[in-house]
This record gives C-alpha cells, structure tokens and sequence, in this order.
C-alpha cells in the first residue's frame, strides 16, 4: 500500500494525538533520580533578588507598579514562562495551575466522581457503563441511560464538548451532583442524586489467555496503581496456566518511574542492570534487580510500536539489553530525558528536564531534538514517509551508537527501541471505505443503534465467545451499511469486499466491550492483531 495510505489509517487512530499528549501527561519520570540535599535549596529553581536573573523581576516589579495602564501580571507571568522554556527540550513543560488537577488524578491513578463510562451518541450523552459498586452502580444508573440534565444544566441535544461534560460530573469527593435520565421503555425522566467517589483510572486494560498456555496483558500507562494492578493480573493468568506472557506496551506513553523499575525486577535475576539516569547536575545513578521478582523463569515478549514512549521504552530496553525477552513490533517513540516536577509558588508546577536516562547497554534512546520542536514532533511523519512502519529495511542506524545486550547480541542507541521482531503497521483490508467508516464514527455510532435493541439478550453473555456467538444470528456488517449509508457514508462494494473481515471483528469488539467492556474487547480484536499474533508464534 501507498505510504499516504498509512496517513489515512493511522492519523485517525490518534497516534499524533497520543504522542502530544505523552509531551504533557504521559512522560514524568518523577523525583527518583533527584538527590535529597537539592530539595533545601529552592534558589536553584526560585533566583532571589539581586542575583544574576534579576533583571527579571525587576521587569515584573515595573510592570506591576509603575506601567502607565494597569496590566494582568498573571498573564504576563504565563507567557514569559512559556517564552523561557520554548526553546529547553520537548519535554520540560509547564503546568498552568488550572491542568494541575488532571495531571495529578493520571498519576494517581483515581479521581472524583461518579463512576461512568459515556458517549455521546448523536449529541446525547449515553451511558456505556457504570463502574460496578460505583456511585452511579450503586443508584441504579445503567447501560444505555441517556443523560439529559447534569443539575440544572441541559446536556441533551447540544454541541457540547466532553470536557465540559466530564467537568459537571466530576468534583470533590463527598459532595452530590444530580442527573436526569432518559432510559428506554420508562415514559418518565428519572432523576438521581449521586455522591461523587473515588473512581479508579484503569491501567492494565486486558489480562486473559489466549490459549491454553500464553498469557495477554496490556497495558495503558504506569501510574501509582499499575504494579499492583499487574501483579494481579500474572498471578491470575498464573493460575489459569499460563507457560508465556505477552505484555502489551503499545501506544503506553510512560509514567512513573519506580512503578516501571518494580514491574521489570519481578522478571530479572538478581543485580541485573535495569537503568542508570546522569545529568550535569546529577551523577550518575544506577538501577539494580533486587532477586526478589516471582517471574524470573516465566517466557516473556514485550510489544512496543511508534507511540510507546519513556517508561514503556526503560521497560522493554531492560528485558532486550538484558537478553530476558523478545520484543515485538515497531521501533519505539525515542524519550529518554527525565523530568522533576517543582510545583510554583502559584500552585502551578515546571515540570523540568534533570537527566538522561541509559537502558543496560549504555545506550540512550532519546531521538535528537537539535533541529527544533516543530521536527522533533513530526518525526512520526518522517517515519511514515521513509517507509519505517513497512520495512525494518528501511531505519538505517548509526554504527557510532552501535552497543551490546549481556548476551553480546548488537542493539543501537539514538532513538528509540528497536524490537528484535519487526512487524509493519497492519494495512490488510483497509480500504478507503473502511477508513470513513471510522473517521465518521458510524461504525462505532452502529454498536449504539444495535445494542438498543438487543441489549436485554446480549447483556446475558458472560465471555466474549458467547458475544461472538450470539452475534453470529445477526447480519451486523449489513445493518452497518445501511446504518451507515443513511447517515452519508454511501455503500462501496469494492470496499466492503476488501474490509469485510475488519468491519465484522472491530463491530463484534465494539459490541462486547459494551457487553463487557475491555475483557470483551480486546479478546476479539486480537484475533486479527497481526503483532499479538506474531508474538503468540515465536
């Protein structure tokens, strides 16, 4: 397929937006590497008055109090900051003090609220789950609610972003909000009050087996709650037999760094190397395996592609470079700078470049960023065009970052990971047909249409082969063409014959993560995923 092709596919996928995402919330690898007796000395971050930067408080003392027209100092304040550090790596950011809520429940892993999944549904905010035991599980909501009211504010029917939305739902832990719904087949409004609780943020989104003796687990991020929820999943996978794991890393944009370090030492004998961090003002720090780790015999393969970032990156660097696994895919994203995050007088927070981080080897993965920002993130475009998502063939490396795993096989530095199995981007059955199904979201939009109508029926199943089952009565891929045809996606033959099998296994996920969100989910869509597969294989 044409490179353009693979614009066409991927673009609408998110990549591009996960990987700017990454630049914000998914690459803090926070305090680890910074050494105790830099935290009592703030004037290395907060230059006092009459030191060599004052000249810039000066300028805010003369802006504030002797400019002829009052000015907004915040502002001005925010834009210098971003003007200091516009030309600092990509990933020292600021946090304006408004973010900063986000930024913390992401890695905190919960926040407050009311316990839901939603879509909105031509322009109607519609349940897709409630969180079971959750505030709103507990009052009754259910799947396919239509929310039409969040208090005394209309949702229902307008343009509103979800954002928005999530911000009217969402709030201190311990206080009310009320919502009305609609629910199919009751003549009435329901109302409801629901106190706002603590709500998990996922981050191992699938662990099942597939088959009797490979174990799948894949996951999002790595946040205060990931190690946990990982050592969960092994030790249930564990049980039900499982001789192999997969651990899905793919389009994970990092996280914490110590929760990165705990989950590789549970599969490294002990003092193995797993990272080493330097900078100009931090000597180096090294990183060992304590022996302590209860997989270290287990049969391990890693997946990685091009948005799998920081922490996703230390993680498969130190089971290839210490020749543990195998890792499966696609050169990763390339970020090996480490962040400190100082939070500003103000509330808001620097989060700040401190050091370089190096995998065993001695190699750091950190792509150049010497050319300016605006390269740096179009690399993903660069890579598309120089064929690297089609070809190992075509990522030429540089003999100087030429390095050695423990076993003396040759890996290289300067950018990413590299996997020792190389899988191109899928693009077998794409059509363009296929890709304005998608981008249109009438394929997704059709699970909603089907599920109010079957949902008592399906809402039986308790596996996802039971989902594909009783999915099998129906002709799902031809109510999707008429769905989709009356909405302006117009019927193409050629198309649906060439995508007929892609359509029918995303629509057969989509319906079961309804069913049963991602344990139903991602169980079908593997059966297609050409990198599962290949790590199933070998």
């Amino acid at each position: 397929m044409k490179k353009k092709a693979l614009f066409k596919i991927l673009l609408p996928a998110g990549i591009t937006a996960a990987l700017a995402g990454a630049m914000i919330l998914g690459m803090c690898l926070n305090s680890y590497v910074i050494r105790r007796q830099l935290r009592s000395m703030p004037e290395i971050f907060f230059p006092q008055i009459g030191g060599e930067n004052a000249k810039l408080d000066m300028v805010m003392n003369m802006l504030k109090y002797a400019y002829v027209d009052s000015v907004d100092v915040n502002k001005i304040e925010e834009t210098a900051i971003q003007s200091v550090i516009k030309e600092l790596d990509p990933h020292t950011v600021y946090i304006p003090l408004e973010d900063m809520p986000k930024v913390t429940e992401d890695m905190a892993g919960n926040f407050g609220g009311i316990g839901i999944q939603f879509y909105k549904y031509l322009d109607t905010v519609t349940v897709i789950r409630a969180i079971p035991d959750g505030p709103s599980a507990r009052q009754g909501v259910k799947a396919g609610d239509r929310i039409v009211k969040v208090n005394d504010s209309i949702v229902a029917g307008r343009k509103m972003e979800d954002k928005k939305i999530m911000s009217m739902m969402r709030g201190e832990m311990g206080t009310s909000v009320n919502i009305t719904i609609l629910r199919r087949g009751e003549k009435s409004l329901i109302t409801k009050q629901i106190t706002r609780g603590a709500i998990p943020v996922k981050s191992v989104d699938a662990a099942y087996m597939v088959n009797d003796t490979i174990g799948y687990i894949k996951v999002n991020t790595f946040g205060m709650n990931t190690y946990d929820e990982f050592m969960d999943a092994l030790n249930k996978l564990k049980n039900a037999g499982m001789k192999k794991a997969i651990v899905d890393l793919r389009n994970n944009e990092g996280g914490l760094l110590p929760i990165a370090l705990k989950m590789v030492n549970e599969f490294l004998e002990a003092e193995q190397l797993i990272l080493y961090t330097k900078g100009k003002a931090y000597p180096r720090t090294d990183y060992y395996s304590n022996g302590r780790g209860i997989y270290k015999e287990l049969a391990l393969s890693v997946l990685i592609n091009e948005s799998s970032a920081s922490a996703s990156e230390i993680f498969a660097g130190a089971i290839q470079d210490n020749d543990r696994g195998q890792i499966v895919g696609r050169r990763s994203f390339g970020k090996g700078l480490v962040q400190e995050q100082r939070v500003l007088p103000d509330g808001s927070a620097l989060r700040l470049t401190v050091a370089r981080y190096y995998v065993p080897s001695g190699r750091s993965i950190q792509r150049s960023y010497s050319e300016g920002k605006e390269k740096y993130y179009s690399d993903f475009y660069d890579r598309v065009l120089h064929g690297e998502l089609e070809a190992k063939d075509s990522i030429h490396f540089d003999e100087s970052q030429r390095f050695q795993t423990v076993g003396g096989r040759t890996v290289y530095g300067g950018g990413g990971i590299m996997p020792d199995i190389f899988v191109p981007a899928d693009t077998l059955g794409y059509s363009d047909y296929f890709v304005q199904l998608n981008r249109s979201m009438q394929l997704y939009n059709y699970t909603f249409d089907f599920m109010d109508r079957h949902r008592t029926e399906m809402e039986k199943c308790k596996n996802y082969r039971e989902v594909q089952k009783l999915l099998s009565k129906y002709d799902i891929v031809g109510e999707m063409v008429q769905y989709a045809a009356k909405n302006g996606i117009k019927k193409s033959d050629k198309g649906l014959k060439d995508s007929y099998s892609l359509i029918k296994n995303q629509l057969e996920a989509y319906i079961a993560r309804h069913v049963l969100d991602d344990a139903g989910f991602y169980p079908i869509l593997g059966l297609t995923d050409v990198t599962l597969l290949e790590a199933i294989k070998n």
